[in-house]
This record gives C-alpha cells, sequence and structure tokens, in this order.
C-alpha cells in the first residue's frame, strides 16, 4: 500500500484553514486518497467537495454511512471536541485508524474511551498537536531531555488572542456561533496547546491543578455583552515538584501585533530558556499596523504547495499511518505512539481538572479563585480503578 484511503469527518472551518491544504497541496498530498466526506452541516459540506470534486456518492450528512459504504484505512475527525468520541470508537472497531484534530478529547472519561478501544481494536490513534512539530520546541525537549538545563522548576507559558476571536459584536465574526465563549472557555481553546508543548518538552505527569478566571472585559461588551471568561491562569503541579503557570485569554486589544500572542519561559536548576513564539522573525510594518507574520507554520511556496510545521506534523502522522499499515513500524515505535503522552491524555487531563477547579471555586469582582485538584483522586472518580495505568 502506497496511499491511505482516508475518510474525512467534519469539513468545517479547521479543514479550511488547514487541512485541505494538507489533503491537495502539500508534500504529503501524495500519500492521501479522500475518498468521502461527512458533515451535518450542508454548506460545509457542499464547500469543500465541490471545491476538490469530490462526487455525489462520496458525501454523507453522517459518518456511519460514510465507514460502512465506503472502502477506507483511516479517517479524521475534525468535530468538535465534545464530539471526538464516537466517531472514532466507531472508526476503530471498524478496523480504522483514525487520526483526531487536536486535542485528543474534552474530558478524561472520553479520552480513556478512546485510548481503550484503540488498543482493543489493535489500531493507532493520533492527534495533531501541532506545536510539537514547531522546531523551537523540540530543539528545547532535545537540549532539556539531554540534561543541558537541569531538574525543570518554573514555567510561564502565555497564549493570548485578540478581542476580536471572543467579541460577539465583531464582524465578520470569528466563530459560528456568537455564544461561543460563554460554552466555551479560554482553557478548552488555547490552555491544551500550551499543556501539550509544555509536556511535549519536560515529559512529567501533572499531578495537581488549580485555576484562577477573570469575567470582567466579555461582560462589558456592547452591544451584545458575553458572560463567557477574558482570562484563566492554570497552574500545574508536576510529579517532580516543578509548577507550570499557562495564561491564557482572548481579550487583547485588536492592535496586537499577531492574532495570537503568545511566549514562554521555563527555569531550571541549570538554564532559563526563552520561547518568544508569536516572534517567528516576519515582522511587517504597514499602514494597517505592525504584524508579525509566522511561516513556521503554514508556508505558501510559490508552486502553490504549503508547507510549515501546521501542515508537516499532521502529514508525519499519516506517513506513520502508512508504516503501521504496511507491517512497517517496529513494536518500540509503536508502544511510543500509543502512549498517554503522545496521545495527549494528559493535557485533556489538565484542562479538566482546570474546569473543575473553576466550578469549586468562589468568585470576587468578576474572578473565580478555584480550589486545588488533586489529579489521581479526579481520575479515580473518573474512570475508577483504570487511573492507575496513568498514574
Amino acid at each position: 500500500m502506497d496511499k491511505l484511503r482516508l475518510g474525512v469527518i467534519g469539513a468545517g472551518s479547521v479543514v479550511r484553514e488547514i487541512y485541505r491544504h494538507l489533503y491537495y497541496h502539500s508534500d504529503y498530498s501524495h500519500l492521501l486518497s479522500i475518498e468521502g466526506v461527512a458533515d451535518p452541516n450542508e454548506k460545509a459540506l457542499g464547500e469543500f467537495a465541490d471545491q476538490y470534486g469530490i462526487p455525489a456518492n462520496r458525501r454523507f450528512a453522517d459518518y456511519h454511512e460514510m465507514i460502512r459504504r465506503v472502502k477506507l484505512d483511516a479517517v479524521q475527525v475534525n468535530t468538535p471536541d465534545q464530539l471526538h468520541r464516537e466517531p472514532t470508537v466507531f472508526a476503530l472497531e471498524n478496523g480504522l485508524d483514525v487520526m483526531v484534530a487536536k486535542p485528543l478529547a474534552s474530558s478524561v472519561v472520553d479520552a480513556h474511551a478512546m485510548i481503550e478501544a484503540a488498543r482493543k481494536a489493535g489500531r493507532l490513534v493520533t492527534v495533531d498537536f501541532h506545536k510539537r512539530e514547531d522546531p523551537r520546541i523540540k530543539e528545547v525537549a532535545t537540549r532539556y531531555h539531554s540534561g543541558a538545563y537541569g531538574k525543570f522548576q518554573l514555567a510561564v507559558l502565555y497564549m493570548l488572542d485578540k478581542l476580536c476571536v471572543a467579541d460577539p459584536n465583531y464582524r465578520p465574526q470569528y466563530f459560528a456561533s456568537a455564544d461561543f465563549c460563554e460554552k466555551n472557555t479560554p482553557i478548552t481553546f488555547l490552555t491544551v496547546h500550551m499543556a501539550d508543548a509544555l509536556l511535549q518538552m519536560v515529559s512529567l505527569k501533572p499531578i495537581g491543578v488549580r485555576a484562577t478566571a477573570y469575567s470582567q472585559k466579555l461582560p462589558s461588551l456592547r452591544p451584545v455583552p458575553s458572560k463567557g471568561y477574558d482570562m484563566c491562569d492554570v497552574e500545574v503541579l508536576l510529579e517532580n515538584g516543578g509548577v507550570a503557570h499557562i495564561v491564557t485569554c482572548w481579550h487583547l486589544p485588536n492592535t496586537a501585533h499577531s492574532m495570537t500572542v503568545q511566549s514562554s519561559r521555563l527555569i531550571c536548576t541549570d538554564a532559563m530558556v526563552d520561547l518568544a513564539i508569536d516572534m517567528p522573525g516576519c515582522r511587517e510594518i504597514t499602514e494597517n499596523g505592525i504584524h508579525e507574520r509566522n511561516p513556521l507554520f503554514r508556508n505558501f511556496e510559490p508552486d502553490g504547495s504549503v508547507s510549515g510545521y501546521g501542515i508537516s506534523h499532521p502529514g508525519n502522522l499519516y506517513r506513520k499511518i502508512l508504516r503501521s499499515r504496511n507491517n512497517q513500524m517496529s513494536p518500540q515505535e509503536r508502544d511510543e505512539m500509543t502512549g498517554p503522552f503522545a496521545m495527549g491524555f494528559y493535557s485533556t487531563v489538565i484542562c479538566e481538572a482546570a474546569g473543575v477547579s473553576i466550578e469549586k471555586g468562589r468568585s470576587i469582582d468578576g474572578v473565580t479563585r478555584g480550589t486545588e485538584i488533586d489529579v489521581a483522586e479526579l481520575l479515580r472518580q473518573r474512570i475508577g480503578t483504570a487511573a492507575d495505568r496513568y498514574m
């Protein structure tokens, strides 16, 4: 087999912005044959399928029908986070490998169920956390694990979006639903990225989580206010006693130099490391302001192809799935790919624990100070004795 027969589940904004380039305009396109697409949203389904000539009999409102009727090797799940579990498990039970757009799942229960389904089926579930392919994060991870920095002690990681992302009054509207930021938080949308990046760099399990959430800017918006949180600070206690603060928000002034302002500082016993992730070296000063472009993430080449780590990370995952289906993957590599760090399990743990922390917290003047959540206890409450596998 030299090409994966792929079914696409969900054809919305993440496909429009990233994955269509991977499927049809990248160095990995020759590895993939898009055999079908499923999305209950007729408009999203039609736009993607029409653009790339997917015939009517390969378009489905229901992914179950696509998997039953089309010969596939793998599917990609691009649904909202809370809907990852069901299509993933169904695909695995039908002998398919799966790639999921980050995160693995929105809850510990779902993440564990997906891991178990993959184990029972003997198939792969991979997760596209594209920051893992960012060369700066890869370099820090390599140097940390070589011992160059000593022991991890403290980190502060920022991922801060412009207000236009969350403002229901902004046009064109960023999210499909005006109440997105009331039903979600910066934790579910942004913290998961930085949590995974941190864990990839230091490979330490979280043992405690405490979050503080701010709801001060969004309720003041006019004419339509939002009841959502502006900003969240998630404090993570790691198994070696080190602590990380992951600060995420979506209320920066729209004059910010980048849609997402992000940086990190790690302090270890023998080094301090700064990562100015939002300054990749391409700064524009025009009549419209100062802007940072990130060609490291996504770069449109002169020949029409698209490159960057936003493409290469999922592309390399598909390359591994293809090797697995051709029985070319060693047991050691398979074990590494199916471990909880690789599958992003602990990132889901951190985010769910942060949400529980806020729910149990106390609010003063729009600021909710959460309680500390013991991760082992949370896992036992959610998945019982299976928690021992992860701790």
